[in-house]
């Protein structure tokens, strides 16, 4: 049996490399070379050509009963109840909601690191990068920050792509 920690650490890294491989194939830009680091530093380490790069993994559930329906737990009649209430609000405003609570306690975090981007993937089946994009105004990442750059990966295996949250300078063309 897998333990918790181990299992945080194997989507960590698992996202890191989807990340990497859409990346590339977006900026032709060469990532390189994963590992997990020690908890004042960001999740994983990498080389973004040639140079160290820190990327800091989340993954966007909406709520952490759906972490756990998502994830396959067994589910307590207590947390069987949480969803369907959850199923009642709009998708949209648990959508907007749950990622603008992802950037805030993100933001706070600090870092022993030169260069840290934030990576999220959307673990949630209810949502989609397109709709993230349709709600784009809505999302508030806070002024002060640790990240040079947030991205989301659309979706778990990330067929959908990138969409890329902060700088600006990334958000018109979000094709990849």
């Amino acid at each position: 049996m897998v333990s918790g920690r181990d299992e945080k650490i194997e989507l960590e890294h698992e996202a890191a490399r989807i990340f990497m491989r859409l990346y590339e194939r977006r900026f032709g830009i060469t990532m390189r070379h994963i590992w997990h680091n020690a908890p004042r530093r960001p999740d994983v380490s990498c080389y973004y050509d040639d140079q160290k790069l820190d990327l800091e993994i989340a993954h966007l559930y909406g709520s952490e009963a759906e972490a756990m329906h998502i994830l396959g737990r067994e589910l307590s009649a207590h947390t069987h109840r949480e969803l369907l209430q959850l199923m009642r609000m709009p998708a949209e405003a648990r959508l907007v909601a749950a990622l603008n609570s992802l950037l805030a306690s993100k933001a706070e975090k600090s870092y022993d690191s030169e260069r840290v981007w934030l990576v999220i993937r959307n673990a949630n089946p209810l949502w989609t990068k397109e709709e993230m994009l349709a709600h784009f105004p809505k999302l508030h990442l806070p002024k002060s920050h640790p990240f040079e750059q947030v991205w989301v990966i659309g979706d778990m295996q990330g067929d959908s792509g990138l969409l890329a949250l902060y700088p600006p300078l990334h958000q018109p063309t979000q094709r990849a």
